[in-house]
């Protein structure tokens, strides 16, 4: 016989006689899991083991920290009463912004040679758009620069916005006295005008719901009480007086002519002394008795 082919029948028979080594294995058809809000997430996991046929199942939360979803044939108590299991298979009912997150199953099969096995689903749970905040002042003055902000934080994915001025949308850089920032929610005016007045409102969007707006807000755009070129003459005009009258009293000063006197005398307000005391009363007083006459 060929001795090829006699060492390839000898390694044959060895494989055959030599026991096989599965390791517990782990997976999912499905790692990464989109749902809307307030629906069922499903997340699966599928294992095989070598012999144990009674493996322990356990789903961990990943997040700032690891906390636990099943552990020793249970529910956490966040989980409890909304979640279920089916194998190895997780499904969280209702689920909310709060359930978004990185799942890890780990089987762990005390018979098997590897013993050990995980896999990781990733749980996105989107959100509708939400009423944004919208901060639109009552009154600006003429010639000032502007920002109206809108905000969203609720929605996923992310909103993008869209500004409307009396029911009519502001297209992005469709005209130069504005511009609109569709992912930060921001209009921006560089110099308002008198025809920028009016009904300002948001809307925020996003591929999950329908678009919602905030209330509609009045914007009012009012003149300075005076023109404002008068009022920076005016301004600069009296710095200019101020600024001179300085320069003077300091001209003044040097030359000795702002100098006081000092022989003379500062004129004092006459004050008239106080009344004197009344006099002390006269007492042990004898009344006199005439014992003489007088008479010639």
């Amino acid at each position: 016989m060929n001795p090829i082919r006699m060492l390839a029948l000898l390694l044959l028979v060895t494989l055959l006689h030599s026991p096989v080594s599965v390791s517990v294995t782990v997976s999912s058809s499905k790692p990464k899991v989109e749902v809307h809000e307030h629906t069922d997430a499903t997340l699966a996991c599928e294992f095989r083991t070598e012999k144990d046929q009674n493996p322990r199942i356990e789903w961990k939360k990943k997040g700032k920290g690891v906390t636990f979803v099943f552990f020793d044939h249970k529910f956490t108590d966040s989980y409890a009463g909304r979640a279920n299991m089916e194998g190895a298979t997780l499904t969280i009912h209702a689920a909310t912004q709060k359930d978004s997150g990185e799942y890890r199953c780990e089987v762990t099969a005390s018979e098997d040679q590897v013993n050990l096995g995980e896999a990781t689903v990733i749980l996105d749970v989107l959100v509708p758009p939400h009423v944004p905040s919208c901060e639109v002042p009552s009154s600006v003055f003429v010639g000032s620069g502007l920002e109206l902000l809108c905000k969203d934080t609720l929605s996923v994915p992310p909103a993008t916005y869209r500004w409307y001025k009396d029911n009519k949308a502001l297209a992005a850089a469709a005209e130069p006295q504005y511009s609109v920032d569709t992912n930060k929610g921001t209009l921006m005016f560089k110099s308002v005008s008198k025809t920028d007045a009016g009904m300002y409102r948001c809307e925020s969007s996003n591929s999950v719901g329908a678009p919602k707006s905030c209330v509609a807000q009045q914007l009012n755009v009012i003149e300075y009480p005076l023109n404002r070129t008068i009022l920076i003459a005016g301004a600069a005009g009296f710095l200019t007086l101020v600024l001179f009258c300085c320069i003077c009293v300091c001209v003044c000063r040097r030359r000795g002519g702002c100098r006081e006197d000092k022989n003379t005398k500062s004129s004092k307000s006459y004050n008239p002394p106080p009344p004197a005391p009344p006099p002390p009363p006269i007492r042990n007083i004898k009344h006199y008795k005439q014992t003489h006459s007088f008479m010639i």
